[in-house]
């Protein structure tokens, strides 16, 4: 009679275990997934810049919501840079250089499984308008990433290959940039400034990392 109570436990205790590690796989479905962050330029970088609305600041705004929004799902995040400033060393004479080589180094020092570099565009035409995403050919992984990116995020325009970009160039990481839209056009400039349309899009872009992943796994 002990025995037999001994193997129900036992076969009750795996059950629960087995649906507890499942529903915590749907649940935090990036567990054991390391994600590095950059929310472009910083400090006396404004990067674009429409009257005092400044790509910088909503480039980390974005960042810190997609940040919380990953850590709740299981993932490792790493950011480049928390607040406004850069990562370029002191004293340098050439800090853009200095600023974007210290980024790649913390991305590829940090064995993170991907990166994500978020940027706003601008244009001297007012016309141009939506997100697009960018890839550098230096990783195989990178146009996989790009494409489940462009499709999750559901911009018209088309993914670009980037082969002159000196951050891109450095960072051994699968990863892409993201252009989330123009500051140069008034419809996106009025969406990137709101906190709704920030958690939108950072849903989306998660929705893309999750493809990613998903494709990784059965390839």
């Amino acid at each position: 009679m002990r025995n037999s109570f001994h193997i129900l436990f036992l076969f009750l205790l795996m059950i629960c275990t087995f649906s507890f590690l499942k529903a915590n796989g749907e649940e935090m479905p990036l567990v054991g997934k390391t994600i590095y962050l950059d929310a472009g330029h910083g400090g006396i970088d404004s990067g674009a810049t429409y009257k005092d609305i400044l790509e910088k600041d909503i480039n980390l705004s974005i960042v810190k919501i997609l940040a919380s929004k990953l850590e709740n799902m299981g993932a490792t995040v790493y950011l480049t840079r928390y607040g406004d400033y850069d990562v370029s060393n002191i004293g340098v004479y050439h800090r853009k250089r200095s600023d974007l080589y210290n980024r790649a180094k913390m991305i590829n020092e940090s064995n993170a499984d991907i990166y994500l570099s978020i940027h706003l565009n601008a244009t001297n035409s007012s016309t141009w308008s939506g997100a697009q995403v960018f890839y550098d050919d230096i990783c195989s992984e990178n146009l996989l990433l790009a494409q489940t990116m462009k499709e999750a995020m559901g911009t018209k325009r088309d993914i670009s290959e980037i082969t002159t970009m000196y951050f891109n160039k450095q960072v051994k990481v699968p990863g892409v940039l993201i252009e989330a839209g123009f500051l140069s056009n008034s419809h996106d400039r009025y969406l990137l400034q709101k906190e709704s349309y920030q958690e939108e899009l950072s849903d989306k872009i998660i929705q893309g990392i999750l493809t990613y992943f998903e494709h990784r796994n059965y390839t």
